[in-house]
């Protein structure tokens, strides 16, 4: 079991955890930081408020991801807090919200929030894609992140190109006004950066600092 030092993450709060796109591990990444938290004694939740890309099961949707979260988290919280809006489209959640006739609004996620929060130490909000996907046409995920009043952890897919994605989530997160509390590599291609050169260059290219490196876990 991959585990992480999560001593960075303050136990009055919780955390965003956003990527530099999709496909780069933000749930895998988001399950090691559930379980890495439970092991140093804390009571933690997961969150997906928004999640594309279900399937039916016992008469109702259901998104792997998140049932991903809740396994990690070792939760009893009723699905529809863990992720109030899934759709059952696996493409841009404003797309997938449209063909369902679905209006994401943000007091059905922060008051989901909220009844999560009452039950734990930390709630681990995971987003979509990457940092600027927006979860609706008029509806970003800073503003959820504004919203919740929660720092943001960068998940950085470590593959080519990665340092101008990071960067670029790195600028735009703070030009936004979120708090940035760091990034986490994430190995996505089972033989890159063999001897770690590309991710020292990451690292020297960064003004957050480095929490972490998982190592590649497989399809």
């Amino acid at each position: 079991m991959q585990t992480l030092d999560v001593n960075f993450l303050s136990p009055e709060t919780g955390v965003f955890v956003t990527g530099t796109d999709t496909g780069i591990g933000k749930t895998h990444a988001s399950a090691a930081l559930l379980r890495a938290m439970r092991v140093a004694g804390r009571r933690v939740q997961g969150m997906k408020p928004v999640a594309s890309g279900c399937e039916r099961i016992d008469g109702a949707w259901r998104n792997e991801d998140a049932l991903t979260l809740i396994d990690a988290a070792g939760s009893d919280a009723d699905y529809a807090w863990v992720n109030p809006y899934a759709l059952p489209t696996p493409t841009a959640p404003q797309l997938a919200a449209a063909e369902e006739g679905v209006v994401i609004a943000l007091p059905v996620i922060t008051s989901a929030y909220r009844q999560l929060a009452t039950q734990t130490d930390m709630v681990l909000v995971e987003g979509v894609g990457g940092w600027l996907a927006p979860l609706s046409d008029d509806l970003d995920q800073s503003d959820l992140v504004h919203a919740l009043d929660l720092p943001v952890l960068l998940v950085v897919g470590l593959r080519l190109g990665c340092i101008n994605h990071a960067r670029l989530s790195e600028h735009s997160i703070r030009a936004s006004g979120c708090r940035l509390l760091g990034w986490l590599g994430n190995a996505v291609e089972p033989d890159f950066d063999a001897d770690g050169r590309y991710f020292e260059a990451l690292q020297r290219s960064m003004c957050s600092p480095c929490l972490g490196r998982l190592p590649f876990h497989g399809a």
